[in-house]
């Protein structure tokens, strides 16, 4: 739900997707981008933005992405486009009904993942050409891929349009003469024009005002259900990712440090990062207290990450095992995963749904 601020409240998704098959899966998803140094440009290190990450997306699911700033998740969705080359490990997706590996496929073999996935971006000015119409942005997809020319990209490019709020009218139009929100939705229809089947929407209403915001997520809600998307969406505001996600994968310094379906992990969280994540979510309710956790120390520098647990220099429940050993991602109830030595002793706090 949106409350009376134009805010998007913390709300369960009741979808049950358990038996969708897979349309996206990852394993082991590494990157490590050298450090240069000197006259002669050696390498010196490298900075592990991701870090053997596993996930998985369903067919019409929304996979919400979440962690600070640098935690690694736009590398993530990268990644996921095969917009970067992975380090290590495997991106694999549904063809035909079978999983095609992706990180064996050359630029040409990877043309119908091109049709099949697109992006939504965070900036709504920078992510359209000031130089192209409406008309040249949203149709430009259908041109390259020689799905439609001439009239036909017209009358595809109004119908995308109508389907996305804004007026046909408009599609002579520049990026400059529409405000952020109408933006946006170009952006959408862009990443609509050929029905693609997976969307990695990273950060797409952060730049917008919090009214707006509300507007956008409606509206990737319905065309989700209207065309069976597949949604990830790369955020940091755990109440907008609550809204529209059916499960969440909590990112910290590369590595995925939590999932579950959004009831059990805002309700139960298992991992003490993203306990302190739900604690900034801002409450709606004058009457709630809710006690905020404020983490001590700064993010570790991903170049030199820290033995052990990657969050044991800030958590508050660290033990000695935390700083010698590196927790594995495990199941500890029915579709709940966590990397956390204490996992199963530790009672942490969650939010209450619709707070």
């Amino acid at each position: 739900m949106i409350d009376r601020n134009g805010r998007a409240r913390v709300e369960t998704t009741t979808r049950n997707l358990g038996d969708s098959p897979i349309l996206l899966e990852a394993r082991g998803l590494k990157k490590y981008f050298p450090v240069h140094r000197g006259v002669f440009r050696r390498i010196v290190g490298h900075v592990q933005a991701v870090d053997g990450v596993d996930l998985e997306i369903r067919e019409g699911e929304t996979l919400g992405l979440v962690g600070e700033s640098g935690s690694g998740k736009t590398t993530v969705g990268r990644l996921v486009l095969r917009a970067v080359e992975p380090t290590a490990g495997s991106v694999r997706f549904r063809r035909d009904g079978e999983l095609v590996e992706l990180t064996r496929l050359g630029r040409s073999d990877l043309k119908f993942y091109r049709r099949d996935a697109s992006i939504i971006f965070q900036d709504p000015y920078s992510s359209l050409d000031p130089r192209m119409t409406v008309l040249d942005i949203v149709g430009e997809p259908l041109r390259i891929h020689g799905v439609a020319d001439g009239e036909a990209l017209r009358a595809r490019v109004r119908e995308l349009l109508q389907l996305v709020g804004l007026r046909v009218q408009h599609m002579n139009r520049y990026p400059w003469a529409f405000s952020g929100g109408q933006r946006q939705r170009i952006g959408i229809a862009r990443a609509l024009a050929l029905q693609p089947r997976l969307n990695v929407a990273d950060e797409p209403v952060s730049a917008l005002d919090v009214s707006i915001q509300a507007q956008v997520l409606n509206l990737m809600r319905s065309l989700q259900q209207q065309f069976g998307l597949a949604y990830l969406f790369i955020s940091h505001d755990l109440a907008v990712v609550s809204y529209i996600s059916d499960r969440v994968a909590v990112m910290y310094l590369g590595s995925i440090v939590e999932t579950a379906p959004v009831a059990g992990l805002y309700a139960t969280p298992r991992h003490p990062y993203t306990e302190a994540l739900l604690s900034a979510i801002p409450c709606s309710d004058p009457d709630e207290v809710r006690e905020r956790i404020v983490l001590t120390g700064d993010v570790p520098n991903p170049a030199n990450p820290p033995s052990g647990c990657r969050f044991h220099r800030r958590c508050q429940y660290a033990q000695d095992v935390c700083r010698s050993e590196r927790p594995v991602l495990k199941e500890i109830a029915p579709s709940h995963q966590v990397a956390c030595h204490r996992a199963d002793e530790l009672a942490l706090a969650g939010v209450r749904p619709g707070s």
